[in-house]
């Protein structure tokens, strides 16, 4: 038996894994730590991570070390995704992780990224055909899964902090921010070929923004486990609704919404909107939910590479 931890770096979130892996490649989560760091706040179009982002994420993963130093920790892996993979200061930071915390972090490309969200999936949840999305902080991950393989594998740089920030979806919301930030959504969509083929497939969703989506509703609906949403589904009108009603009122209205969380709830509408377009783009009539994304599609290849050593 072995303790696996992996750190990784978002744009919105940092976040700390614990599982244990097992002689027979199976493993099972033993500690998970969230930190809202928001890495990718004020990159704007320079691209570039603003010193109190850094180092509020460096911190969360100090904070980090001292936890996982209580386990054993035989392997540390550490990947970063849009925020860091699109920063023009990105060995700067890195560097900064490298001297405060001892390790070296990895740096996912936007198709990596994507391949290990497949490998999540496909996993964890046993569908054979669907769209999957994974909606980050600073990117989208958009999978094609066929009979069980990755058919295609797209990343685009939009996401939930920074749609945000560019279209001023924070607080009160107005109708032509709204739509402009939609029609820059729709553009990204149409240079995605592979997308027509994807018409009324099942959407399986990732990310923390469609995780609050799902919480929203299952706190609604009474669920006692509002945070166990793996293979939880919602019909197009149910997402519609939700939507709707976070559009109504301000930030401070967002934050009273139950289920969702209140350092959230400026980037909630931002964070949804490229599911809002990517529904009727594709006429997706059903959403399901995942638990399992990179992390897991990490682990997965880690079992692997030590089965075939």
């Amino acid at each position: 038996m072995q303790n696996l931890v992996i750190l990784d770096i978002g744009s919105n979130s940092v976040r700390m894994a614990i599982n244990q892996i097992l002689s027979d490649g199976s493993y099972r989560e033993i500690k998970r730590v969230k930190n809202d760091s928001r890495l990718s706040e004020g990159m704007g179009k320079a691209k570039v991570l603003q010193v109190s982002a850094m180092e509020r994420t460096i911190q969360a993963l100090a904070d980090f070390k001292v936890i996982y130093r209580q386990y054993r920790a035989d392997y540390v892996i550490g990947i970063a995704t849009a925020a860091v993979r699109q920063a023009k200061n990105q060995a700067a930071f890195l560097q900064a992780v490298k001297k405060r915390i001892g390790i070296t972090i990895r740096v996912l490309s936007g198709v990596q990224e994507a391949y290990y969200d497949y490998l999540g999936v496909i996993n964890r949840l046993g569908i054979q055909n669907c769209l999957i999305l994974d909606i980050g902080g600073a990117s989208c991950e958009l999978i094609r899964v066929v009979g069980g393989q990755g058919k295609h594998l797209t990343s685009i740089p939009i996401g939930a902090v920074n749609i945000s920030e560019r279209f001023h979806l924070n607080d009160v919301i107005s109708g032509a921010n709204l739509f402009n930030a939609q029609f820059h959504i729709q553009k990204r969509y149409s240079k995605i070929k592979w997308l027509k083929h994807s018409q009324r497939e099942p959407l399986v969703l990732l990310g923390g923004a469609n995780r609050t989506l799902a919480r929203i509703n299952r706190t609604r609906q009474g669920m006692k486990r509002v945070d166990s949403i793996h293979g939880y589904h919602l019909s197009y009108d149910q997402v519609c609704r939700t939507y709707l009603a976070l559009l109504r009122g301000d930030v401070r209205h967002r934050r009273q919404i139950q289920g969702l969380e209140r350092d959230r709830a400026d980037i909630i509408v931002g964070g949804l909107l490229p599911l809002m377009v990517l529904m009727d783009k594709v006429d997706t009539r059903k959403v399901l939910f995942s638990e399992s994304g990179v992390r897991e599609g990490i682990i997965t290849e880690f079992v692997e590479k030590n089965r075939r050593s």
